[in-house]
């Protein structure tokens, strides 16, 4: 127990090193001997946030509304978030929460001014399984490397796979779902076909067996309905709304909460892992270098992270290492959610500036050494034995330190969280239905598309008549769409890669802007270089690079 002048030069210290003179996050407040101690606030600056962090602590620690608590101030602030929702009770973020004693207790306990309040916040869900607007990807897009971790695939036929990559993008085949894979694998390996990979190496029949016995598994497993089009468009994330109540004269924006239900495809854990990580590839490649920010455009919350490196390759964990370094310059702050910051590689943990670690257990020896591995990684604490107090704050308590707004980590404080301020439940299925139903997404993503790609032009290859003396004049209009065929408008790119022409076509702007705005042409335009039979080039992970 510490004297009390002891304790107050601590708090006076903590006070000091957790001040900010810009925006933050109030995560809660100082304790020192089981007391709380309101006047000194620790609290996260903004403009530190695209420095990562990590949100770690046993199961029923309190990780779950530690995020809550987060996500709902980043959105105050105008800062976008997006979260994945593995066990299905974040969906109440956006509905106002419930007072109770409870409730009452920790804010008089913390000098919170606690009222209800909810957070403008769009649902989402892997290829429509569940409630929520449907987030698919293209095969292309998602590329081969990601798709061998997901599939379990051995080196060997990861390589394959590759291959089967690399020349459907020389060839400019769209591969947009798990059928176009199926389909290229099967006609490279077909008499046509393997004269294509003539000085390339060739394909066995035996890996791709394994492969198109794999591709089956992964699709009566649900993965068919992620897979396909209109593909999500990462620049959705950052959407920001008008704030409630601000009389739009200041142009006050909240941020918008993305949360990604997940209970629904639980079964397949590395399929939604894999697809957090093509998120963040994406958004690397998508978004402008802006260095340190006031505050970040996307805070990307890495839920159950330790599924991604549980039996990853040296080269899969450098490439994971190199995009979260990469994307802070892109003004994309990680926060990685895990049980025990052993989970996650040290090249990966090294990034992480700010660290909110909630109770650790130490039932076995394993759990012992990893208890000492976390306290070790911490700045040393003349006020706090770091490896005792790991293991004895209650929950809602976690030991912070963060990086000040100087770059600084600042002193390791025990501290009694805030209480969220939205509905601390899963929101009512008829309020998921409101909210899906009443999304601006829900038009863009809610209908799948099915254009022509790798599996319709393989299939008229190898059915197609002899050729005549005509064919070759006919064959320059193969892939274009009768003129009664409105559906296949997307697939028109000189109408949507020709500004001039639209400029001399007044008479029919309209039609083109609705064109241009919808989910379908804006799918088509990130694969459009496979459509107009352009060689694709690949960024992060495999990923087409833009």
């Amino acid at each position: 127990m510490s004297s009390t002048h002891e304790t107050t030069a601590f708090v006076d210290e903590v006070r000091a090193a957790y001040a900010t003179s810009g925006p933050a996050v109030q995560l809660g407040a100082l304790v020192v001997d089981g007391s709380a101690h309101p006047d000194a606030p620790v609290q996260l600056p903004l403009s530190v946030l695209n420095r990562h962090g990590l949100v770690a602590g046993a199961t029923g620690t309190g990780k779950t509304k530690t995020l809550q608590l987060v996500a709902e101030q980043l959105s105050t602030h105008g800062v976008p978030t997006f979260l994945t929702d593995v066990k299905g009770d974040l969906s109440g973020i956006a509905l106002p929460g419930q007072s109770s004693d409870r409730v009452a207790s920790r804010a008089a306990d913390v000098g919170q001014q606690w009222a209800p309040a909810g957070c403008p916040t769009e649902l989402l869900a892997l290829g429509g399984i569940g409630t929520g607007v449907p987030v698919r990807a293209t095969i292309t897009s998602f590329g081969p490397a990601l798709l061998a971790r997901v599939l379990d695939l051995s080196e060997v036929q990861s390589s394959s796979l590759a291959l089967v990559f690399h020349w459907a993008d020389r060839a400019g085949l769209p591969l947009l779902d798990l059928a176009d894979l199926r389909a290229v694998i099967t006609h490279l390996v077909s008499p046509e076909g393997r004269a294509d990979l003539e000085g390339l190496g060739g394909l066995s029949k035996q890996t791709a067996g394994v492969l198109l016995r794999e591709l089956l598994a992964f699709a009566d497993g649900g993965a068919d309905a992620f897979f396909g089009e209109p593909e999500l468009d990462v620049h959705d994330l950052l959407r920001t709304v008008p704030a409630d109540g601000a009389g739009g004269a200041d142009g006050e924006q909240r941020g918008v909460v993305s949360c990604l239900e997940l209970p629904a495809v639980q079964g397949r854990p590395a399929l939604f892992s894999t697809f957090l990580l093509w998120l963040l590839a994406e958004l690397f490649e998508e978004l402008p270098e802006v260095g340190d920010l006031d505050k970040p455009k996307l805070v990307f919350f890495f839920d159950e992270a330790h599924l991604l490196f549980t039996g990853a390759s040296r080269d899969f964990v450098a490439q994971v290492a190199q995009t979260v370094r990469l994307v802070r310059s892109k003004g994309v702050g990680v926060v990685f959610v895990t049980q025990s910051p052993t989970d996650l590689p040290r090249e990966v943990l090294a990034q992480l500036g700010s660290r909110v670690q909630h109770a650790l257990r130490a039932f076995t020896p394993d759990d012992a050494k990893a208890l000492r591995a976390t306290a070790s990684t911490y700045p040393k604490s003349d006020q706090y034995d770091t490896e005792a107090l790991l293991t004895s704050v209650g929950t809602g308590e976690a030991v912070v330190t963060v990086l000040s707004e100087d770059g600084v980590p600042t002193p390791v404080a025990w501290t009694r969280l805030r209480a969220p301020q939205s509905l601390m439940a899963p929101a009512p299925p008829e309020e998921q239905q409101r909210i899906v139903a009443a999304s601006p997404l829900q038009a863009e993503y809610g209908t799948p598309i099915d254009r022509d790609s790798a599996y319709e032009r393989l299939t008229r290859k190898t059915t197609a008549p002899p050729r005549t003396a005509e064919a070759p004049e006919r064959s320059r209009d193969d892939d274009a769409p009768s003129s009664g065929d409105s559906s296949d408008e997307p697939q028109r790119p000189s109408s949507s890669h020709t500004p001039s022409r639209r400029r001399a076509e007044p008479v029919d702007r309209s039609a083109v802007e609705q064109v241009l705005g919808s989910s379908a042409f804006r799918s088509f335009a990130r694969s459009a270089a496979s459509s107009l039979g352009r060689e694709i080039t690949r960024s992060i992970f495999g990923v087409r690079r833009r």
